[in-house]
């Protein structure tokens, strides 16, 4: 995988490219409730929380919550636009989080374990920051599990090159499980569509996915050719929906 450096690409565009609507945050928000312990408030956090579009929906159903994103840009966006009184932002990664021992009921990485270098050294901070008992909501595609999203498919070896981004999921199971957390429940999330053909296009055009930070601009060029055309024919016609995979994981 070909490493995205946030302070230099994708930062402008990112909040545009990858905005939720109140639907859709709406749906995640259940999603998250249905597998987190039911008191109130939780302390969370937030691991990659990118410009904060999931950060104050977080807070307001749950509690304090704590973004941790390593980019610099991406956290100025954050701090800007995202801003909640039970909101904080903090420098740090998943391999070195910067918040005290036991302090969290819960960590959300919503599309970010894929960015993580050591993953090993990246659970073992997540084992020492969550209470026993805390749980992990890892949203993250899985190479044997792909939400194989429609427009996936117009790109030179689009789906080949998308899924080698990601781990099997029995990896990233094994690798949890062998430190004492244990498996609480993995199912899907079909989120709402995005609107139209001819919207999602706009939002694939800013370029704010990974998948798009593998490809040489030949292939670019080639893929988003095709999906003009496909797109061209309907633009107004509502975008498909996927299911996304939701791994739940508890600390020991």
């Amino acid at each position: 995988m070909r490493s995205i450096d946030y302070d230099t690409e994708q930062y402008q565009d990112y909040a545009r490219g990858r905005a939720l609507t109140a639907q859709q945050t709406q749906v995640w928000i259940d999603a998250f409730a249905a597998v987190l312990p039911e008191r109130r408030p939780l302390a969370g956090l937030d691991v990659g929380s990118g410009t904060g579009r999931f950060t104050p929906a977080l807070a307001e159903a749950f509690g304090p919550v704590t973004g941790i994103e390593p980019a610099v840009r991406m956290r100025e966006i954050a701090q800007a636009h995202s801003a909640h009184p039970d909101v904080r932002y903090l420098a740090g990664a998943a391999e070195e989080l910067p918040v005290p021992s036991g302090s969290a009921d819960y960590a959300l990485m919503f599309l970010s374990w894929h960015h993580v270098k050591d993953k090993p050294q990246a659970a073992r901070e997540l084992t020492r920051v969550l209470k026993p008992g805390g749980r992990l909501l890892l949203r993250g595609n899985f190479r044997d599990h792909h939400p194989r999203p429609w427009w996936l498919e117009h790109f030179p070896r689009g789906y080949e090159v998308d899924a080698a981004l990601f781990q099997p999921l029995h990896e990233v199971i094994a690798m949890f499980t062998s430190i004492g957390w244990r498996v609480t429940g993995f199912g899907t999330v079909t989120e709402p569509s995005v609107g139209s053909y001819g919207e999602m296009l706009a939002r694939l055009r800013l370029r704010t996915l990974s998948f798009f930070g593998q490809l040489g601009p030949d292939d670019l060029a080639a893929g988003f050719r095709r999906l003009e055309q496909v797109v061209a024919a309907d633009p107004d016609a509502p975008a498909p929906v996927f299911a996304e995979p939701l791994l739940t994981l508890e600390r020991g």
